[in-house]
């Protein structure tokens, strides 16, 4: 392990334990959040610009570091913030904290799982040197893939932090809104279950399959077409 390793996974360490250490995670609980609403709301409207700052900083460093509580705190976005300012803070925010998990991972873990796994990612590298922007797109608009399991794994791909960024800050979007719309309405969410029906799954899902899906189909049609001329 580098220096610049060893610095990363110290950082990492002493903020992971002093977030267990200190119980912050008290803080971020859906029944912390309607219990305090009414005061946090008071002090944003006291000073917006300071509150929207703070809360997006927490918000990067709770998604960059994979701790738990992200859920609440997209919930916070709108029920504090309100739909339009706190989507645009969430939205940012979570990708931007995402993509520092991915550079994490990627710094950290890379190497080690290369020399032990390299054979297995080979096959996986080649699918996204393919469609890469468009796999990665298709998960972030699934519910059902872990947020930080996703951070994670594609920091061990050859896909581009750039591209990281940009797909999931887009794929992102449509759950984003989800969270954060739910939030405003917060007196009707008794766990975070309800935010997501079965119906919503399966739409955001079908949504995030189809330019995969369109791609491939796609590609099948140009090939039969070239061999048809041939």
């Amino acid at each position: 392990m580098s220096r610049k390793q060893l610095l990363i996974a110290l950082a990492v360490l002493a903020l992971v334990t002093l977030f267990f250490v200190a119980d912050v995670g008290r803080f971020l609980t859906l029944e912390y959040l309607q219990a305090s609403r009414e005061v946090i709301v008071g002090r944003v409207d006291a000073q917006p610009i300071a509150s929207s700052a703070i809360y997006f900083g927490i918000y990067v460093l709770v998604t960059s570091l994979s701790l738990p509580g992200a859920a609440v705190m997209t919930l916070a976005g709108g029920a504090v913030f309100g739909t339009l300012w706190g989507l645009v803070l969430v939205s940012f925010a979570s990708s931007i904290g995402a993509t520092l998990a991915f550079l994490i991972s990627r710094s950290l873990l890379h190497e080690w799982v290369r020399r032990r796994f390299g054979g297995y990612l080979e096959g996986i590298d080649r699918g996204f040197e393919k469609d890469g922007n468009f796999y990665l797109f298709s998960i972030r608009m699934v519910p059902l893939f872990p947020f930080f399991v996703v951070n994670l794994l594609m920091g061990l791909t050859r896909i581009s932090a750039l591209s990281f960024y940009l797909v999931s800050q887009v794929g992102m979007l449509a759950g984003t809104l989800v969270f954060v719309y739910a939030g405003t309405q917060l007196a009707q969410v008794h766990v975070l279950g309800d935010v997501l029906s079965l119906q919503l799954i399966v739409a955001l899902s079908l949504l995030g399959l189809f330019p995969l899906a369109a791609r491939k189909l796609m590609a099948i049609w140009t090939q039969r077409r070239t061999g048809d001329d041939d």
